[in-house]
């Protein structure tokens, strides 16, 4: 069973700074790329960024890039997503998922999923 667990969220001001964690389970983190998502109230759950299993190639959202990095740990399986210049309209459920690759803008490419973690922004 593979489980992953965010953490990390919570409450910022504007123009603060957020990290957030996914621990991994499973012997074979190493071998799949790893995405963030988020989902703020009424809206659709939306892609924020994604990480090749080497951590070499990563991709982002343009609403979110230049201000978030993603990077991962295969020693301790972790995925991470740094956030620097938090904007109000970053306030969401962000959520880490695993994918053996494919379309990785798009939520199908993905097979599991964490628990999601709150993160707010105030104006």
């Amino acid at each position: 069973q593979v489980q992953l667990v965010e953490s990390g969220g919570g409450l910022v001001q504007a123009g603060g700074s957020l990290r957030l964690s996914c621990a991994a389970s499973g012997r074979t983190f190493s071998s799949y790329a790893m995405g963030w998502f988020r989902q703020a109230p009424g809206k659709e759950r939306e892609f924020v960024a994604a990480i090749a299993w080497s951590g070499g190639g990563t991709i982002y959202a343009d609403s979110v890039k230049g201000r978030f990095t993603i990077s991962r740990d295969n020693v301790v399986n972790t995925v991470s997503l740094q956030m620097n210049s938090l904007k109000p309209e970053d306030t969401a459920i962000y959520y880490c998922a695993r994918t053996k690759g494919g379309l990785l803008r798009q939520r199908r490419a993905y097979d599991y999923w964490g628990q999601g973690t709150q993160v707010t922004v105030s104006s």
